[in-house]
């Protein structure tokens, strides 16, 4: 993802990291030379090209702007459902870790440093939901949090989150019997452990539950049907400016139909999605803080944009 500081407006006009039109030039410049193309032979052959009337495109494009704000809210709610299933993640990790320093009890045999395989498990289980969401099959990242055979048997796993989530509910049944908790203090670490778990599912349901293909089939024909019909109907009404004016519309509308299957994937690894691997690394630091582990080195981006 990248987050860029809005400083000068005409260093916006001219940004190209993170934006659309790197994907859609080439059907820009296709357009733009069609339209020349159609204005010379208007003239040259006026019988052949025939001009339509302006106000038919006047009606298609305020309907298809209304379709397309649709499909770009659609798409939205998808990326910010996303964003607010991974603050969540963030809220009820830090909750668990604060949880699990301060109500377990500790003794000559159980010490903090005994409490950092469930840290370790947490941290494990956000950056294996990073992986399965952006469908990563490299998970040798993971080996330093976990223990060896725990890692060996969650690599036979399909849902390696849902295996580690379920690691770390047995570590806490275990401080339970153990005599470390009472059953009320147990009680408020399943509920975070619960929110783990439902923000695994959600994330899952993002995945997995697209918006219906049949909306991107009739938005990408109306878009594109529109753009290449639309210089026959200005042509007679500004001449020689027809193809800018054309690519300028065109750029409007290809530009919002890119954007919206985009950000219909949030866990994407393309320049405008998630930053999760940015959020992974704050809970890896946040959680290393609390429970006084070794920090991990700090990825600081550079002034103009972050890129995860």
């Amino acid at each position: 993802m990248i987050v860029r500081d809005k400083k000068h407006i005409i260093q916006m006009l001219f940004v190209w990291k993170g934006s659309v039109l790197k994907k859609i030039f080439p059907t820009l410049i296709a357009i733009f030379v069609f339209s020349w193309l159609v204005y010379f032979c208007h003239y040259l052959y006026p019988d052949v090209i025939i001009p339509l009337n302006v106000g038919a495109f006047a009606l298609v494009g305020i309907s298809l702007a209304i379709f397309l704000g649709f499909c770009n809210t659609a798409a939205y709610d998808r990326f910010w459902e996303g964003r607010k299933q991974w603050g969540s993640l963030v809220i009820h990790s830090r909750s668990l870790a604060f949880q699990i320093q301060n109500y377990i009890a500790e003794n000559e045999q159980f010490s903090k440093k005994d409490k950092r395989e469930a840290i370790n498990l947490i941290i494990a289980f956000c950056y294996a939901l990073n992986k399965q969401l952006r469908e990563k099959k490299d998970y040798e990242t993971l080996k330093g949090y976990l223990k060896e055979q725990v890692y060996q048997e969650m690599l036979t796993k399909r849902f390696k989150p849902a295996y580690l989530l379920n690691e770390l509910t047995k570590w806490m049944a275990e401080q339970q019997r153990a005599g470390r908790m009472d059953t009320i203090t147990q009680a408020r670490i399943d509920a975070n452990i619960d929110q783990l778990s439902i923000v695994l599912g959600a994330c899952e349901r993002i995945v997995h539950t697209k918006i219906p293909f049949v909306y991107f089939v009739i938005l990408h024909r109306i878009v594109y049907v529109y753009c290449f019909i639309l210089p026959f109907g200005l042509i007679d009404l500004i001449v020689w400016t027809m193809p800018f004016f054309v690519t300028f519309v065109a750029y409007t509308f290809i530009a919002l139909d890119a954007v919206v299957a985009e950000i219909a994937e949030p866990f994407g690894l393309e320049e405008n999605d998630l930053a999760l691997d940015q959020m992974c690394a704050n809970i890896e630091y946040s959680l290393s803080e609390i429970s006084e582990m070794p920090l991990p080195e700090i990825v600081r981006p550079d002034n103009n944009y972050i890129v995860t």
